[in-house]
């Protein structure tokens, strides 16, 4: 297991996180050098599972040249030619909205990384489909946030609702869900990944962790 023993400590105190912790490997993530490239592959990868995100993702990018949808040639390229990879209406929207966003701003890792999350997450919302959960993977999975709990993922609600025998609905779930991971702080992304790990293992390549 990669976690620190101070993370494993504090996740430890919750019974659920103590047996998640003991069966699954989370490793530390990287911080990104490019922070517009994983906002796009994060909004590709909104409503999907993992798997099929993966493969809609590495489609959109061969069609550019080096792979790389850099902004100018992302807001110029024809539309059918992005739905053709998979890429639904609003997604083509979406990720031409992310391009012109990223020619006015500085979205530079330095900049992006000095940011507290809400500051990031505000800045990011500026940009049409993009909302608070994709901005929460960027935190996560880019530049490696501790204490990110993204209560609006699909897959950590089943999750939750599964190893926590959760029975409420709607509005009284989502504050159960908080209530339940306020115990995990400061390191609510631990405690994520691990609801994540769980739910890979049942489903293989659900989800990112």
């Amino acid at each position: 297991m990669m976690l620190e023993v101070e993370i494993k400590k504090a996740l430890g105190k919750d019974d659920v996180m103590s047996r998640l912790i003991d069966k699954y490997e989370v490793k530390p993530l990287p911080i990104t050098s490019d922070i517009y490239i994983d906002m796009l592959e994060n909004i590709v990868s909104q409503q999907l599972s993992g798997r099929v995100a993966k493969v809609i993702y590495e489609r959109f990018l061969d069609v550019f040249p080096d792979r790389y949808p850099s902004p100018d040639l992302l807001v110029g390229k024809d539309e059918k030619v992005l739905r053709e990879v998979g890429l639904s209406n609003s997604k083509v929207r979406y990720v031409k909205s992310m391009a012109q966003f990223a020619l006015v701003n500085d979205l530079s890792t330095d900049r992006i990384k000095k940011m507290t999350d809400v500051e990031v997450i505000n800045l990011l919302t500026q940009v049409k489909g993009v909302g608070v959960w994709t901005a929460q993977m960027l935190l996560i999975f880019s530049l490696g946030r501790e204490d990110v709990f993204p209560v609006d993922d699909l897959a950590i609600k089943k999750g939750m609702v599964e190893l926590y025998d959760l029975q409420s609905k709607g509005k009284m779930l989502t504050n159960e869900l908080h209530e339940i991971a306020s115990a995990w702080k400061p390191y609510r992304t631990w405690g994520t990944r691990l609801i994540w790990a769980y739910m890979n293992d049942k489903k293989k390549n659900a989800t990112r962790l």
